[in-house]
């Protein structure tokens, strides 16, 4: 463990000890909403299975898929419906199945006030451990409800200005020479793009991508580097071939190497699959440059913008990723991106049976609508 990590973690024990992570209260109210709580009005959760189709072979350091599983959420209360989204790629470890069992066990129907979002979401994330993705459903179908009742997008309802969401990278998956530069070739409207590392090609997928664009990328390993000289080597050569970050180089429980390798490394360095929740923001200080945020890993926006606020104050960068997603899901952490460093929102973008219409990328950038909630309409 490197020496400045060691002593960020001691001293924060020793300020924090027996403190604990209080809840953020809710600074809404029915009042503030355009449309006010109907005494008598309940709060119906209803969800279905949906299968997204891939438009191309997706693959990463350790597997390769066509399909992504999700479920599909619907909250409505006084003929308002509010829109959401599970995805469950293979390695989350839910399922469709698992999804539908966990919210078989949620009862809205037990709170009248649909602006109560802590109550409420503290209550969904006691049913029962992990499910973090079956609780993103429900949290997003939430905050798009409560988005609506208000009249108002969350980035607004946040502060934030939509005009400083920023690009999106546009994600490459670890593939053939001829289908790389294919691929990157359909990315010309995007400004950035994501390679998918780890493996014993990664060079040739970089140079392939070279012999395309000299777009700026960055760079998944997805715990693909398990010797930390050898990554940090990989690094170096990297950063001469116009990369810009690198997100989680090493083995997730691996943070001493971690730590060594982005105190040395001339790159930014991000914690995915090292980072879920909360509790790992500063667990993480000084074994990383930053965070990656995944709303289907922490459970939803309510504990994202957490995640932010925390990030922030600790100084570590803060980028929004997604799984392979519809709109929905992609347009709800979109209305946090005037507030981060990097995001990487294109889960939508590799699908064919996209179910919603919500934010774009015009030029390459997100461009947030002014549509209440999420932001979303179904097709």
């Amino acid at each position: 463990m490197s020496q400045n990590r060691r002593q960020f973690l001691s001293s924060f024990a020793l300020a924090t000890l027996g403190a604990g992570f209080a809840s953020q209260p809710t600074m809404l109210s029915a009042q503030n909403g355009k449309k006010s709580v109907s005494a008598g009005s309940k709060i119906k959760l209803t969800f279905k299975p949906y299968d997204l189709q891939l438009r191309h072979v997706f693959t990463i350091s350790n597997f390769s898929r066509t399909t992504t599983p999700v479920i599909l959420t619907q909250i409505s209360y006084d003929g308002v419906t509010g829109y959401g989204e599970a995805s469950m790629p293979p390695y989350l470890g839910e399922t469709q199945a698992s999804v539908l069992e966990f919210l078989k066990k949620v009862n809205l129907e037990q709170f009248s006030n649909p602006f109560e979002l802590d109550d409420i979401l503290t209550y969904v994330d006691s049913i029962a451990e992990n499910n973090t993705a079956a609780k993103a459903s429900v949290d997003i179908a939430l905050h798009d409800l409560v988005g609506k009742l208000m009249g108002k997008p969350w980035h607004a309802i946040w502060g934030l200005n939509k005009e400083k969401a920023p690009a999106t990278t546009f994600t490459i998956g670890i593939d053939t020479d001829e289908v790389v530069k294919q691929k990157t070739r359909e990315a010309a409207p995007y400004t950035i793009l994501k390679v998918k590392l780890g493996r014993d090609t990664d060079k040739q997928m970089i140079q392939a991508i070279r012999s395309v664009t000299d777009k700026p990328i960055a760079v998944d390993a997805n715990q693909g580097w398990k010797d930390k000289h050898q990554a940090l080597d990989m690094i170096f050569w990297l950063k001469e071939q116009g990369i810009v970050m690198v997100e989680q180089p090493m083995p997730k429980y691996n943070l001493d190497d971690a730590a060594w390798v982005t105190e040395q490394s001339p790159l930014p360095i991000f914690a995915d699959e090292s980072f879920q929740r909360l509790p790992d923001v500063l667990r993480l200080k000084g074994a990383f440059t930053g965070v990656n945020i995944k709303l289907m890993k922490c459970t939803g926006l309510r504990e994202a913008w957490k995640i932010l606020t925390v990030a922030r104050a600790a100084n570590m960068k803060v980028m929004v990723g997604c799984m392979t997603e519809t709109s929905c899901a992609i347009s709800a952490a979109a209305q946090l991106s005037p507030a981060i460093d990097w995001a990487d929102l294109d889960g939508n973008l590799l699908i064919s049976n996209d179910i919603f219409s919500g934010v774009e990328v015009v030029n390459g950038k997100l461009t947030l609508n002014d549509r209440p909630g999420i932001g979303i309409i179904p097709k």
